[in-house]
């Protein structure tokens, strides 16, 4: 890919318009042992009816990337290997930021060496990479910025680690924002399966699964929230995206939520990305957000 450094890189935000976003290629994707998601489809799948294809996933896939196109979205891609054959979650190896992109150190074995692609990436386009995690795991679904100043940072221990949590956030109020440092249940992974802000002052969350004091938290933000059943959030439901302009690529899978996006104004996009949910990410877990407009 050419090099692209004249655009402006990084986000403050993870809800206004989308310009520029980092995907995969998912061409080496198999279901395997990869957490609490992954595992329940494969101890569940007989008797769910479902099986891994190939084709599948990768006719899914770039249904999605139509919709980003359609939306005026370029999309960059992380190269496909063999060996890093999850590293098309494009979200959990780094971290957009507005100074750059941290990058992250990664728990699961299958996963720990994703930061290869993903320094490759950005060192061949030019992007900024502001910080490098050092202290603990720590995967960029915990990153989530909720506004322009303000961020929460998750972590479960079996992905992200509270010390890699922790020297994150030093690192972002050193930049004088507001962050907190969020503990969150194992079996939603990343915090982005719990909350993600989808306009200024509005976020979907599952707010049952969040403790109390997050909600009070942002609430006094001056946040309200969308709610996503505990069953379409275990499906990874809320783990959307916003493409801005009241625009949101969600899936098929969460009619509930899509009707009460809709209910709120949005125009909703929701491709089946069953392969891609039972096999442990959403559309927010294969994106990382590359550029967005100001906040």
């Amino acid at each position: 890919m050419a090099s692209t450094d004249s655009r402006e890189w990084g986000i403050d935000n993870d809800y206004t318009r989308l310009n520029d976003v980092l995907l995969g290629r998912p061409e080496f994707f198999r279901w395997v042992d990869a957490g609490a998601i992954t595992r329940r489809t494969l101890h569940n799948a007989e008797k769910m009816g479902v099986s891994f294809d190939l084709q599948k996933a990768m006719a899914q896939h770039a249904e999605m990337v139509r919709i980003y196109e359609a939306a005026g979205v370029n999309c960059h891609y992380l190269d496909a290997d063999p060996v890093l054959h999850r590293n098309f979650f494009a979200r959990d190896s780094s971290a957009m930021t507005p100074w750059g992109a941290i990058i992250c150190h990664m728990q699961l074995k299958c996963r720990r060496a994703d930061y290869v692609s993903a320094i490759e990436f950005y060192q061949s386009n030019n992007i900024p990479i502001w910080k490098m995690v050092t202290a603990g795991h720590f995967e960029g679904g915990d990153f989530v910025i909720l506004e322009p100043g303000s961020a929460l940072i998750g972590w479960c221990g079996e992905r992200s680690e509270q010390e890699g949590a922790e020297q994150v956030a030093g690192w972002v109020r050193e930049k004088g924002w507001d962050v907190e440092v969020v503990p969150i249940p194992a079996h939603f992974i990343h915090l982005d399966g719990m909350l993600v802000p989808v306009a200024p002052k509005l976020a979907v969350a599952c707010v049952d699964a969040l403790e109390d004091w997050v909600i009070d938290y942002m609430r006094a933000k001056g946040f309200e929230f969308i709610d996503v059943s505990y069953r379409e959030a275990k499906a990874l439901g809320v783990n959307l995206v916003a493409l801005g302009e009241k625009r949101v690529l969600s899936m098929a899978d969460s009619p509930g939520l899509n009707a009460k996006l809709r209910e709120h104004g949005f125009e909703v996009h929701e491709p089946d990305m069953s392969m891609f949910t039972l096999g442990g990410g959403g559309v927010h877990c294969l994106c990382q957000a590359l550029s967005r407009e100001p906040g």
